[in-house]
Formats: C-alpha cells, sequence, structure tokens
C-alpha cells in the first residue's frame, strides 16, 4: 500500500465519518423527540431503532463508497439514498399507521422495544433494498 492510497482511505472515511454524523443529524430534526436524550433515560425502544438506523446509514455509505470512483459521486449517491431512505420510511409508517393502526414512533418513545426493533428493521430493510439499486 502505497502512501497516496493511505491518504485516499483516511479522507475517504473523514468525509463518510462527518457525512454520516451530518445525515444522523438530519434524520434527528424529523423525530418527534430526542433520541439522545430517549437513550440517556434507558429508552431501549428508541436505542435499538438509533443503532438500526446507524447500521443501516452506514451500509448506505459503505455500498456508495465502494461502487464510486469519486468522492462526490459517493457523497451525492449517499444524500439521495438517504432522502429515498426518508421517504420509504414515512411512507410505511403512515401506512402502518393508517391499516394497521401501528404507531412506530408513539409506541417508540413509550419504550416498547418491539416497536422500535421493528421500526429500526424498516431502515435496515430500506438501506438493503436501495443498495441493490447501486
Amino acid at each position: 500500500m502505497d502512501f497516496d492510497m493511505i491518504l485516499r482511505v483516511l479522507l475517504w472515511t473523514a468525509v463518510g465519518g462527518l457525512l454520516l454524523f451530518v445525515l444522523m443529524f438530519v434524520d434527528s430534526l424529523f423525530t418527534k423527540y430526542n433520541d439522545l436524550e430517549e437513550v440517556k433515560a434507558g429508552n431501549m425502544a428508541v436505542t435499538t431503532r438509533l443503532i438500526l438506523k446507524l447500521i443501516a446509514q452506514g451500509y448506505i455509505l459503505s455500498v456508495s463508497i465502494g461502487t464510486s470512483y469519486h468522492l462526490l459521486e459517493a457523497v451525492v449517491v449517499s444524500i439521495i439514498s438517504f432522502i429515498i431512505l426518508f421517504v420509504l420510511e414515512a411512507l410505511t409508517e403512515l401506512m402502518l399507521r393508517n391499516f394497521g393502526k401501528l404507531n412506530l414512533d408513539k409506541g417508540t418513545r413509550e419504550g416498547k422495544t418491539g416497536y422500535g426493533l421493528f421500526a429500526g428493521s424498516l431502515h435496515v430493510v430500506g438501506a438493503l433494498i436501495i443498495t441493490a439499486c447501486l
């Protein structure tokens, strides 16, 4: 491995980490509760959902970086994938609320771990579907 390769790995990793932080922050703006405060309070449902969201975003970043030739391409693909995942999540939760009488946000905030696991798994499944298209 040469020095240029090491610099490239460091740069791509730093940009990927920063982008992951930004995407998770943007996601938190649309969450009806404060993820970190709920985690600090010991809410395992929120913690489970947050971890699965982090895994989903990390996986999307991993695939977009692995399939891109240029760093900017990886960033753009990751942002577009995040938007698609956000829309998929919103539509799925809307359908579950209206047709299944299942409010994942409310149940997760109330600490129902099954709700958090279900909500988080929607992120992971969405990430798997999206990355299959990359």
